[in-house]
C-alpha cells in the first residue's frame, strides 16, 4: 500500500471516529508527495513523483567610451577574467550586453535505494539566444549516491578564496582561488565533468568521499576522487583528477574559522609541474576587520591587505592593498591600492563608492591609472536584483554597467 493512501485512510478513519473534535485535533486530510520527500519551493506533484522547478535570468549592459586593457597578463590563467582597468577608445560610445537564463527540473519519487531522481537543465545565452541542455542525469541514493548523464563535476575546486579587500591579482585571474596551468590542457588534458558516472558516500562525522568518470566522449575518460571534511567550523578537501593520457590536476583547500578569526589555505598542482598556492587570514575585532594574504605560483608571486571599519550598522568603510611580481624570463610588477565604502540606507538599497590608484611595469600596460567608482544596488525582495554602477578612470575611460536579475526558487 502507498504511503500516501494509508496516510489518508488514517486521517479519514480519525475523522470519522473524533466526531465533533476533528476541527479542534486539527486532522490532516491530505498530504502531498512533494512534502513526503521533503522537498519544497515551486513544486509540481503528481501520486509518485515530485517535480521541483527552479531558474534564473539575468540582464546587463555597458555604455561607455572605454576598453578593458589587461594590466597584467598572467601566463597561466585558466580563463580570460583578468586584471584590467578601463582605457579611452577613442570613441564616443561603445557597448556590451548579455542576457542569460536557465531553468532547472528535478524529478524526484522514492525508491528501495532512497531518492530516486532526474534532473533537466535547459540554458541560454546572449552567443546565439537559443536553448540547449546544459544538464540531463539521474541519480539515486540518499548517504550513498549514484549519479550518470550530463552534468558537472565533482572535483572540488574550493576554500581558497583570499579572505582581504580587493583579493590578490593571479588568485583573480582565475575566478578567484587557485587553479592548475593553461599548459595541461595544452597537453591533451581530457577535462572533467560532461557526461559522468559518479559516486558520492556521506561516511559520517563529516567526512565525504567521492569518485568517478567523467569527460566520456568519445576515447576520452578522467579518472577523478575527492576526499572532504565539513564540521566544527571547518572545512577540508583534497582532490585529484587522471585522464587516459596520464595528464593530472590536484586541488586541496582549507577554511578554518576559530571567532574571531578565519583562516585560508590552498594549492593546485599539474603533471607540467606548475604549482599555484595562497594562504588568508582574516580577524574580526569588535568594529575593526583586518586581513593579509600571500600567494606564490611557478611564474610569480603577491601579497595583499586590508583593514575595514564597521561605522554603524549599515556603513562599512574598506583600505586595501595588492602586489604582484611576475617572476618570469620577462618579470614585471603591478599594484593597486583603494579605499572603499558601502552604506545600507534602507533595508533594500546599499550604495558604494571608491578611489584608488594603479600601476605596472608590464610591456603592454596603459600606465598608472586613478579611478574612482560607484554604484547602488536594490534587492527589494521576490528573488529580484538590480544595479547600476559608474566607473572612471584618468585614462580617459568611462563605463556605465547595469545589471538585472530574478531567480526562481
Amino acid at each position: 500500500m502507498k504511503i500516501r493512501s494509508l496516510l489518508l485512510g488514517t486521517a479519514a478513519i480519525a475523522g470519522l471516529t473524533t466526531g465533533g473534535y476533528a476541527a479542534d485535533l486539527g486532522v490532516v486530510t491530505s498530504l502531498d508527495v512533494c512534502d513526503e520527500l521533503g522537498l519544497s519551493g515551486l513544486t509540481i506533484s503528481s501520486d509518485d513523483n515530485c517535480l521541483v522547478i527552479t531558474g534564473n535570468v539575468s540582464f546587463e549592459y555597458s555604455l561607455g567610451d572605454y576598453t578593458d586593457v589587461v594590466y597584467a597578463d598572467f601566463a597561466n590563467a585558466n580563463n580570460g577574467n583578468k586584471y584590467n582597468v578601463i582605457d579611452d577608445t577613442g570613441s564616443l560610445t561603445h557597448s556590451f550586453e548579455n542576457t542569460k537564463a536557465w531553468l532547472k527540473f528535478v524529478g524526484t519519487a522514492n525508491s528501495d535505494f532512497g531518492p530516486a531522481t532526474a534532473t533537466i537543465k535547459l540554458l541560454s545565452e546572449k552567443s546565439s539566444y537559443s536553448v540547449g541542455i546544459d544538464e540531463a542525469w539521474v541519480g539515486i541514493g540518499d548517504t550513498t549516491q549514484l549519479m550518470a548523464g550530463k552534468k558537472g563535476s565533482i572535483f572540488n575546486k574550493g576554500d581558497d578564496v583570499p579572505l582581504n579587500y580587493l583579493g590578490l591579482f593571479n588568485s583573480e585571474s582565475v575566478n578567484t582561488g587557485v587553479l592548475w596551468s593553461k599548459a595541461v590542457k595544452t597537453a591533451g588534458f581530457n577535462g572533467t565533468g560532461g557526461e559522468v558516472i559518479q559516486v558520492v558516500s556521506n561516511l559520517g562525522n563529516g567526512l565525504t568521499v567521492s569518485g568517478g568518470l567523467e569527460g566520456l566522449h568519445g576515447a576520452g575518460v578522467t579518472g577523478v576522487g575527492v576526499l572532504s571534511y565539513a564540521g566544527d567550523g571547518i572545512t577540508a578537501h583534497v582532490s585529484a583528477a587522471v585522464d587516459n593520457n596520464s595528464n593530472w590536476i590536484t586541488h586541496a583547500g582549507f577554511t578554518g574559522t576559530w571567532d574571531p578569526v578565519t583562516v585560508v589555505g590552498a594549492v593546485a598542482y599539474d603533471s607540467t609541474g606548475y604549482y599555484d598556492a595562497l594562504g588568508s587570514v582574516k580577524a574580526t575585532f569588535d568594529m575593526f576587520t583586518l586581513a593579509a594574504s600571500g600567494e606564490a605560483a611557478s611564474d610569480g608571486w603577491g601579497v595583499g591587505g586590508s583593514v575595514g571599519a564597521k561605522v554603524t550598522d549599515g556603513v562599512t568603510l574598506n583600505l586595501g592593498g595588492r602586489y604582484w611580481a611576475n617572476t618570469t624570463a620577462t618579470p614585471w610588477e603591478v599594484y593597486q591600492v583603494e579605499a572603499g565604502i558601502s552604506a545600507a540606507v534602507t533595508e533594500t538599497i546599499t550604495l558604494s563608492g571608491a578611489v584608488g590608484v594603479t600601476d605596472s611595469t608590464e610591456a603592454s600596460s596603459a600606465g598608472l591609472a586613478l579611478y574612482g567608482k560607484g554604484g547602488v544596488a536594490w534587492a527589494p525582495g521576490g528573488g529580484f536584483t538590480a544595479s547600476s554602477d559608474v566607473k572612471v578612470t584618468s585614462l580617459g575611460g568611462y563605463k556605465w554597467t547595469f545589471k538585472a536579475a530574478k531567480s526562481i526558487k
